[in-house]
Formats: structure tokens, sequence, C-alpha cells
């Protein structure tokens, strides 16, 4: 690496490539070399807040850089990726991985034959709560994942399922560690052409269960999910970065304590508050920007291939294996119009 700092370009001067060149700016182990973007006025005006150089054409950065974070369109992954992976420059690519699962083994496939880092911006993966989640070490049997809110007005080239349950599919399959056994799911489109509302029912081989809704027309911002394990009973809000978590063994004699006392005649179950019986824990969150960890832990892989990404080029295709997989059984359930006719 040059300096022994990592340099990095942001392709993509939207709404997300403007956090990526934010974070890696400040980044002690990155410098921002390069922002790229089709439109030259908008790559100058980012290159401009963070006194970098500016391009429309990726090729131009090839020379210059030891890595590089692709922020554009989905359908534009592919093709983008494909440029850097070719050269051995390892990237970052948002998610979801690629347009379709077709074109995201071809990148997989790129990766592995070139030897290159490739991860995929799940940055809920590296949400605070999440990682919480990850270093209790459960086995769910049931997972219930919510993830609502209001018409965003950007990612109009795919559906809620592509756009936002992405997210929660990717973490439902960290948390399963299974392969996806049955799909059912149902959606409908209200604003475009594409589903805008979707839930899906995910049934793994190891016997576990997911059941996940997404909406994009929401009135408010609601991101939650609740987990039920042999070891623990979790509630974690994405949103609040909050979670609660009921521990089984400490709870294990509870009933017997109630029914011990039940046959007390001056017992009175009324008076029994219920959460003073139960060993319930706050999770223990740190307050960590996800899209920062989620750059330090590519960059580290970058640096040290030894190391992995937060999430690798083959955990993306598998959450968009099964987002496909999704809108396939959206696509079998569709709802017809019902014609009313007069009688």
């Amino acid at each position: 690496m040059r300096d022994t700092k990592i340099c990095t370009a942001v392709v993509g001067a939207g709404k997300m490539g403007t956090i990526h060149a934010k974070v890696y700016d400040q980044l002690p182990e990155s410098e921002l070399t390069a922002i790229v973007d089709i439109d030259e006025t908008k790559a100058q005006r980012l290159a401009e807040q963070y006194n970098c150089l500016a391009y429309t054409d990726c090729e131009d950065v090839l020379d210059k850089v030891d890595a590089a974070t692709i922020a554009t369109p989905t359908v534009t992954h592919l093709k983008l990726a494909k440029i850097f992976i070719k050269k051995k420059i390892p990237v970052l690519i948002e998610k979801p991985l690629a347009a379709s699962v077709r074109e995201g083994r071809k990148i997989v496939g790129l990766a592995k034959r070139n030897d290159t880092v490739v991860a995929v911006g799940h940055s809920e993966r590296c949400n605070p709560v999440v990682q919480a989640m990850k270093r209790l070490d459960i086995e769910p049997k049931f997972i219930e994942a919510n993830r609502i809110s209001p018409y965003p007005f950007r990612s109009t080239d795919v559906g809620v399922v592509l756009d936002v349950m992405i997210h929660d599919i990717d973490i439902i399959l960290s948390l399963a560690a299974s392969k996806v056994k049955k799909v059912d799911a149902v959606g409908v489109n209200v604003i475009d052409e594409k589903e805008d509302i979707c839930n899906a029912r995910i049934v793994f081989e190891n016997g576990c269960i997911a059941n996940v809704t997404a909406s994009r027309l929401a009135l408010k911002t609601d991101r939650r999910v609740r987990v039920f394990s042999r070891q623990a009973y979790l509630s974690v809000d994405y949103f609040r970065k909050s979670g609660m978590i009921i521990k089984a063994d400490p709870n294990i004699n509870v009933v017997k304590w109630i029914q011990e006392r039940k046959e007390t005649d001056s017992f009175d179950l009324t008076t029994v508050n219920w959460p003073d019986l139960l060993h319930i824990e706050q999770l223990d969150i740190d307050d960590k920007e996800p899209i920062r960890l989620e750059q330090e832990t590519f960059l580290k892989a970058v640096a040290d291939r030894a190391r992995s990404p937060e999430v690798s080029a083959e955990e993306g295709l598998a959450a968009l294996e099964c987002a496909q997989k999704i809108l396939a059984s959206v696509k079998k359930h569709k709802w017809k119009e019902k014609i009313a006719y007069d009688t």
C-alpha cells in the first residue's frame, strides 16, 4: 500500500457515495484519492469537498487506487466491479451485490479467479445491535423481522425486497446458519411496477423459521427483530439501537415458584409483577457507525488476506439468492384483481 495507507476511490457521487466518501476521509488507514461519477459536475463537487481527484471513468483510476467502493445503481454493479476485479483491486459493493443471481455469481466467480477481496455493503450487519446479537452466539428457532418506512424516493430501480428486505435476509441467514429449504411470500405494488410491500416466510433445513415483513409505504419508520432460541428470547430495535434479552436458564424455576404459591390460599396471583420474576438484561450495545465498521473491516481484509470483510461476496450472493426466491414466490402468488359484474 502507498505510504502504509490504502488509497481508496468511491464510485458514485449520490447519497450513499457521499456517505462512503465521508467515512473514507475520516479513517486513518484510508487516503481518499478519487471520486468517480458519470456526472462530471457531481464528481467534481464531491471531490472538492474532500480535496481529491474527480473522474467520470473507472478506467482512469486503476493505477491510482488500492481499493474502491461501488455505490451506484444496482444494475451497474457487475459492469463496474469487473473493471476493478480484473485488475485485482478489491471492491466493496453496495447492497444488493447485483441485479440478479446470475450477475451475482459472475462477480463471485471473478473474485475467486482473480483472488481479490470483494465485500458487500450490507451495513445493517454492522449495526451495533446486530453486532451485540452476534456476540451472544445463539441458535435461533424462530425469527420475526419487520422493516417499514415511508417511501424513500431512491433505489427505484428495485422493489422493496432488494432495496429494504435484503438487509434482514442477510442478517437472518447469518443467524440461522443453515441452507434455505422453502420460501413462501406475497407482495403488493402500489406506487410503481415493483413491489412496495412484502411478507415472506423462510424455512431452513435446520428447522429454523423466519417471518419477514418489509414496506416502504408506512407513515413512520420501524425496524425490529425478535429472536426465539433455546438459550434466550431477544427483542431488538435497529432504529433506536436498543435491545432486550430474556435468558432461559435463570428462569427455569419461575413456574415452579408460582405453582407452589398457587397452593397457598392467601397468595394472590394478581399481585405478582411478571417482569420481576424474569431475568431480563439490556443488550450491551456499542455506539459505532455501521458504515465506518463496514469500511474498517473491508480495509483490514485488503491489508491482511487472512481476514475477511464483515459481509463477503459469497454471503452477499446467498442473500441475493434468497431474495430472488422470495420474488419468485411473490410472482407465483400474484394478486389478481377481481372484476365486479352487475347481476
